[in-house]
């Protein structure tokens, strides 16, 4: 009987997100004819175009981020923890929060479906209340973690990327200095040439190139580049550009400097993980080195004293 109401809880549970996640997105629907229409009046009566009917796979997307916008603005998730999960957003390709509600929703999502998957698959698997509450909860847990899993692997891969090109984008932002090119235009020219050897890195230097375009304030959004990032290399480029235009120091020779830094903080990082080789050598040595020497070495004598004692009896 428990598992009856378990199994009812389950399907109780997935149904009452699909159909919240049809309503948000009939909401959605309506206010985007309310907009064509306003957008309409507004053009003078031009014609629209009309748009193609989009496939089922992105209504879903939609039911999802609806979904997802929802609970992000009930107020459940403190700001701390939403700001976070944009920033790993940003990191993994989702610019300006557009994919906050996608990634709630499909964590709610999969923390409703996981469980129910786990229960039928492993319906006969420990038929006790406590076998179930684990393997329900077990389901929820990975089906909540599943999707910040992915999107923090990503965010990783991201930024080792970036601290990766920083020193030969400093570099190359020198060249354009000597050029004669201004910081904004340095920053969009370095970001193109990058753009085929380090895309992480290209495309936050041409955010903060357009950031610098649009009339942000420099300080605001260098900033703002090493705080999205959260990496030490460019916070400490943020701080060396301030001061340098603050106090009116040569910016070439300051990130001269700052390059020559981290190329130096990397050789010493190369020679760390090169000094820890040996050590990290002896357990595989030991397990599958010696056991052969000791098979060439000591086999032969092990061979001929079997042999005697063969002979004797």
């Amino acid at each position: 009987m428990s598992t009856t109401y378990v199994f009812a809880l389950i399907v109780f549970l997935f149904l009452l997100v699909v159909a919240a996640g049809f309503y948000l997105a009939n909401e959605l629907a309506r206010s985007g004819r309310l907009a064509n229409r306003i957008e309409f009046v507004r053009s003078g009566g031009e014609v629209q175009q009309v748009e193609a009917p989009k496939p089922d796979g992105a209504m879903l997307l939609r039911f999802l981020s609806a979904f997802g916008m929802l609970i992000a603005r009930s107020g459940l998730l403190s700001g701390k923890t939403l700001a976070e999960m944009t920033a790993t957003l940003e990191a993994a390709g989702f610019r300006g929060g557009r994919g906050l509600g996608l990634f709630i929703g499909a964590k709610i999502l999969l923390g409703v479906l996981v469980p129910l998957v786990v229960f039928v698959l492993l319906r006969n698997v420990g038929t006790s209340l406590l076998w179930e509450v684990v393997k329900v909860g077990g389901g929820c847990m990975v089906g909540l973690l599943l999707p910040e899993t992915i999107a923090t692997n990503i965010r990783n891969r991201h930024l080792t990327q970036v601290e990766a090109g920083v020193a030969d984008a400093l570099d190359m932002l020198v060249i354009c200095a000597d050029a004669g090119l201004a910081l904004e235009a340095g920053l969009a020219r370095v970001a193109q040439e990058l753009d085929g050897l380090n895309p992480a890195l290209a495309k936050e230097l041409t955010q903060t190139s357009r950031e610098l375009q649009i009339g942000s304030d420099m300080r605001q959004a260098m900033d703002s580049l090493g705080q999205r990032t959260g990496l030490s290399p460019l916070k400490r480029l943020a701080t060396t550009l301030t001061q340098s235009l603050q106090y009116g120091t040569p910016l070439t020779a300051a990130l001269r400097s700052l390059s020559a830094e981290l190329r130096q903080e990397a050789l010493v990082l190369f020679e760390e993980r090169a000094g820890r080789l040996p050590t990290l050598m002896t357990i595989p040595m030991i397990i599958f080195i010696l056991p052969c020497v000791f098979l060439i070495v000591a086999g032969p004598a092990i061979i001929n004293v079997l042999a005697m004692l063969h002979a004797k009896k």
